[in-house]
């Protein structure tokens, strides 16, 4: 701590004199510097020596109206992204280098998504949230520090500021395979004379899906009123997004992949004479509310302060059938025995989660400091209710199963209370147009308060804090008109999240540890006009990595471990190329090893009296789901773009091609446990015509155009047979889409 705040200091008293600065850039420049600020804090600029990549709102607004964002960022470097439905809507999930969601620090307007208690994002929970943005940032490695959770693998930062000088008005509609339907309205007021301005979007989406039990029905809100005049601005930011879908976590046994890739057993069961059923209101279903207000003040050209508050609601719960279930675990009462029933269930939560953040920017020009502080606090309700049961009947008053205070039907109730208190400043300084010069310091201290018991009546009862220093260092050369390069060094710590306490408090293991790790990351970019070329080299090094086993909890979180020693290394490459006035060519290629030292896996022992577990050593081993080799390639060809002056000018046809080299279910290297490599090309074609004062567009999409039969992820269970010394094993899968389509008609204006 005391390190921290002296080099603080001589950060500050480094600023040079007001004085030094550029000349007032006029009203314009600064009301767009105003709206853009909010989210800067927390985005690298083009001086700062981080590896990085953008989408703006032209790109996102192209894609694939089924994805999600993460399906819309799969042709970004080293991003692997997949869908428990299959398709783009529903549960999604990605990896950056190998990293998953609890180790991706997402930001929305600076101000993180991350769920406080699993750090993960749950983005199905946030719908056609592509649509509603203005642009996305991903970096890659520790990145930039600021208000609140650092990165740890890579981070996401997302954008709503937008204020555009006219009104506008859009509306799409989407039809496409297994019955999706997606549609999208916007408008806004642009901003008006006095300074006010308004922006709405409403996005509502459905679909089948591909999996059995794979439907999602969504809705998406997203509404802004702000006020921008002179040095100020002030904006009310509301978002709202309601899910419910399918449970498709399962996943599927791979023989069964190989007979029926569309099976999903959730919610089946079986009657009195042997026949099957599908109780088709298993499902996972989720609302939350984001309500976010900012305040920028501009006291110069060169200091400006902001400031912004968040408080996020969210309510939902996953519903089951279960089959023989013994009614005493779920709160019923009999008197000599423990009989048992089909049971309906759901486990609910509900939880407030609370942010203020502040911050105080200097740009001179050829310095930049930023310093800034955060506070959050979340509280999340964890509990279980009995619907229904068979032995008791219909006529049973569920409402006596009361236990605590939350449900007057729940058999378990416990609660985590988490607090994050945070500061950090960051500068740049320009040497002459040779070099700038990078510093970045971030102090956390976090505090975790568990209570209660959880839906086994295990006792998760748990108190920790922690505090954690995250230096960030570097240097980006400017090696003439065309050339960069850029060298940089980050240490990062996370703390563990509530699930991997939760199951490690279950198993009596040894405590699980906060993750560490070191990060050197060295780049280079040449930038022509027509042409721009990059290259990154990267070594990140893991102390006590909080890594998955490979096994998923009944509730499908991912169960975590430390792992002492590890690594990930690798050479990022990417290209973008204007060929032609008409043809555009881009790829990237990541080529990496991504290692585990000495790994032992611990392993439950089945036929034991008391808990016991065997110990498996496999030596060095590769880590799941992190595949040595990604890449892309995508070609867009507007063939009359330059031959005529007509709307024939905007068509454009494109196609990408995703690979995504062999990877592991778990961590143990062994070839059961592989993953086949695969390849995906998807085909776009669009058009828009001039209409009314408006744009019409058309545009048709075709995702895995060869229609390539392909599990993107798994899940692996195991146990251990003492009296036949024998290791038993067995793979969980998650069949993606064949070929499939989407067609969409918009209008703007």
């Amino acid at each position: 701590m005391r390190v921290f705040l002296f080099t603080a200091a001589l950060a500050l008293l480094s600023i040079p004199s007001f004085a030094d600065g550029v000349a007032d850039s006029g009203e314009p420049e600064k009301t767009e510097r105003l709206d853009s600020v909010i989210v800067s804090v927390s985005r690298a600029g083009s001086r700062t020596p981080v590896s990085f990549t953008m989408m703006g709102k032209e790109s996102l607004r192209a894609s694939n109206p089924m994805n999600s964002l993460p399906m819309a960022l799969n042709l970004q470097p080293s991003v692997v992204s997949y869908n428990d439905n299959g398709t783009g809507l529903g549960n999604s999930a990605m990896t950056i280098r190998g990293s998953k969601g609890s180790q991706i620090n997402v930001t929305l307007n600076g101000i993180t998504l991350n769920d406080a208690e699993s750090q993960e994002v749950f983005w199905v929970n946030i719908p056609a949230l592509h649509s509603l943005i203005s642009s996305v940032q991903v970096q890659r490695g520790l990145g930039t520090t600021a208000s609140g959770p650092g990165a740890f693998g890579a981070s996401i930062n997302m954008n709503t500021a937008s204020v555009g000088p006219d009104p506008f008005a859009s509306a799409e509609i989407s039809r496409g395979s297994w019955n999706t339907l997606m549609t999208t309205v916007s408008a806004g007021t642009g901003l008006t004379s006095s300074g006010l301005y308004a922006n709405v979007a409403y996005a509502k989406g459905f679909t089948d899906g591909y999996i059995r039990n794979g439907k999602v029905d969504s809705q998406s809100l997203f509404a802004v009123l702000g006020w921008l005049k002179g040095n100020n601005s002030l904006r009310l930011t509301y978002l709202m997004g309601d899910q419910t879908s399918g449970i498709t976590w399962n996943g599927i046994d791979i023989d069964q992949y190989n007979k029926d890739r569309r099976y999903n057993d959730a919610g089946e069961y079986y009657d009195e004479y042997g026949n099957v059923h599908y109780y088709d209101n298993a499902v996972d279903s989720y609302k939350q509310h984001h309500i976010q207000l900012n305040y920028t003040h501009s006291f110069s050209d060169r200091l400006t302060w902001t400031t912004t508050l968040n408080y996020t609601r969210g309510d939902g719960y996953d519903e089951y059938y279960k089959e023989d279930k013994k009614l005493n675990n779920y709160g019923f009462s009999y008197d000599g025995g423990n009989p048992k029933s089909d049971i309906i269930y759901r486990k609910e939560m509900a939880n407030d989660f609370y942010v203020a953040n502040t911050d105080l920017r200097y740009d001179s020009g050829s310095f930049r400091l930023t310093a800034g502080a955060s506070a959050s606090k979340y509280s999340g309700d964890h509990f279980g209710t009995v619907l229904w049961a068979a032995l008791p009947g219909d006529e049973f008053d569920y409402s006596s199963l009361g236990q605590g205070n939350v449900s007057t039907n729940s058999w378990y109730w416990n609660v985590g209370d988490k607090k994050d208190v945070s500061v950090f400043v960051r500068s740049e300084k320009d040497l002459a147009d040779l070099v700038t010069i990078y510093a970045d310091l971030q102090y956390r201290h976090v505090g975790l308060d568990m209570r209660g018991a959880d839906d086994d009546a295990v006792d998760i009862t748990y108190q920790d804090k922690w505090d954690f220093f995250n230096p960030r260092f570097g240097a980006k050369f400017y090696l003439g008109e065309r050339h960069n390069a850029f060298a940089s060094y980050a240490f990062g710590n996370r703390e563990p999240g509530r699930g991997d306490i939760k199951e490690n408090v279950k198993g009596a293991l040894s405590p699980i540890r906060p993750e560490k790790m070191h990060d050197i990351e060295l780049g280079y970019e040449y930038r022509a006009p027509r042409l721009t070329l990059n290259a990154n080299i990267y070594f990140m090094e893991y102390r006590d990595m909080l890594l998955e086993t490979g096994n998923l909890s009944s509730s499908g979180y991912a169960i975590k471990e430390n792992v002492p020693q590890g690594y990930r290394r690798g050479l990022e490459l990417a290209a973008a190329w204007n060929a032609l006035r008409w043809l555009d060519i881009d790829g990237n290629l990541t080529l990496s090893r991504n290692r585990i030292k000495d790994y032992v896996s611990y392993v439950s022992v089945d036929d034991s009296k008391v808990p016991a577990v065997k110990a498996f050593e496999y030596g060095d081993t590769d880590m799941l789901l992190s595949p040595s080799v990604t890449g892309m390639a995508r070609i867009s060809v507007a063939p009359w773009k330059g031959v005529v002056s007509n709307s024939l000018r905007s068509t454009t046809l494109s196609l990408d091609w995703k690979y995504v080299g062999h990877q592991y279910i778990d961590n143990s290297s062994r070839k059961e446990m592989e993953i086949p490599a695969y390849n995906v090309l998807n085909l776009t074609v669009s058009h828009e015509f001039d209409l009314g004062g408006g744009k019409l567009g058309l545009s048709a999409y075709v995702n895995n155009l060869l229609n390539r039969m392909y599990y993107a992820y798994g899940w692996r269970w195991e146990s251990y047979s003492q009296a036949e010394d024998a290791l038993y094993s067995g793979i969980g899968v998650y069949p993606q889409a064949p070929a499939n389509f989407m067609f969409k008609l918009s209008y703007r204006f």
